[in-house]
């Protein structure tokens, strides 16, 4: 699946702290002009990942410092490529994680985070 670049950005905060915790929004496999990246779920999830490592580095957080995730997928068949770009990016203890198979407006693969990063320590 692919898409055109966004028109306008949504009206959302790519990242939100509360106290402790920061919750960064779902991230899509999007290159740098906003774009859909081309490539398989490997490839969308990695990108995605790396989004979600931007968008929490902007918070003062990084994926260490994520305790859960969530993912959408388009189809339960794309559990074996997000697991091997999650294991890429994440080491144990591995966050807390929800997938949900899902149809997605843009890309294979959706992911959001919550990070804890209480006194700038991480967890």
């Amino acid at each position: 699946m692919t898409s055109a670049p966004l028109k306008s950005p949504p009206p959302l905060s790519s990242v939100r702290r509360a106290g402790d915790l920061l919750f960064a929004s779902g991230q899509l496999p999007r290159d740098a002009t906003g774009a859909i990246v081309a490539g398989d779920v490997l490839v969308q999830s990695r990108r995605s990942l790396a989004n979600l490592r931007a968008a929490l580095a902007t918070g003062g957080a990084s994926l260490e410092d994520v305790v859960k995730v969530t993912a959408w997928l388009t189809d339960p068949a794309h559990m074996d490529a997000f697991n091997q770009a999650y294991r890429e990016a994440f080491s144990e203890p591995y966050p807390a994680r929800t997938v949900v198979i899902s149809g997605l407006l843009a890309g294979e693969v959706e992911i959001e985070a919550v990070a804890c990063i209480p006194g700038g320590t991480r967890p």
